[in-house]
């Protein structure tokens, strides 16, 4: 999996997560993802947002991520909701990345 599709899923995961806990320590995994596309940008900028935004959606709705998911129901976006410039800029806010995942999926 590349590292832009890492970061991606990571943040969905955060977003999905009932549990704070679990929560941060996807928050963590975007983070190391983001510092790894930050080093190396060149290696993410031929890739398409939208499809990969679709395969980490479907990574991090994975049956085994169900049962301890909680914050929103599956209802995600078809397309990303960030621009790959925004995904890759060196200032991204993790924290409001997934807030703002949170707040594109429809809610029950």
């Amino acid at each position: 999996m590349n590292d832009l599709r890492q970061l991606l899923a990571s943040l969905v995961k955060a977003a999905l997560m009932g549990d704070d806990r679990a929560s941060l320590l996807w928050r963590e995994e975007a983070r190391h993802s983001h510092a790894r596309i930050v080093s190396d940008p060149s290696a993410v900028l031929n890739l398409k947002i939208d499809g990969m935004w679709t395969l980490a959606v479907g990574d991090a709705e994975a049956p085994e991520f169900r049962e301890a998911e909680g914050q929103v129901e599956f209802g995600l976006p078809a397309l990303c909701p960030f621009t790959l410039a925004e995904i890759t800029a060196h200032d991204l806010d993790i924290d409001a990345a997934v807030e703002r995942i949170r707040k594109s999926a429809a809610t029950g």
